[in-house]
């Protein structure tokens, strides 16, 4: 709760800051709070990192030729970080979504053999 917190504080001193002493219109708070919490909403990415996850381990299964189809998953793993870490407004998270990134390098360059 502490992060919901910080959030919350961030965004009560914006407002502040925006609207100085003339009050707040509650429907346009209620407006922006939706949008800042869809831009947070990080519950799709993961739903697609689900899937390019469950697609990887079909074709490290393949029979043939797959390098070049396993370097697009990865490309689209990599999409998915970057996107989770730009919302992410936690060090923890953000620390994770770069160590992924340095893991999913280091598979892109192991792929560059496969082919």
């Amino acid at each position: 709760s502490g992060h919901g917190a910080r959030t919350r504080k961030r965004i009560e001193t914006r407002v502040t800051a925006l609207l100085g002493n003339r009050g707040i219109d509650e429907s346009r708070l209620v407006q922006e709070a939706a949008v800042l919490a869809s831009r947070a909403d990080v519950n799709e990415e993961l739903v697609r990192l689900g899937s390019h996850m469950d697609s990887l381990e079909k074709l490290l299964a393949a029979e043939g030729p797959v390098g070049k189809r396993i370097d697009f998953v990865l490309q689209e793993v990599n999409r998915e970080l970057n996107t989770v870490a730009s919302k992410a407004d936690d060090i923890m998270v953000t620390k994770l979504m770069v160590d992924g990134k340095s893991e999913v390098e280091r598979l892109r360059e192991q792929t560059q053999n496969l082919e």
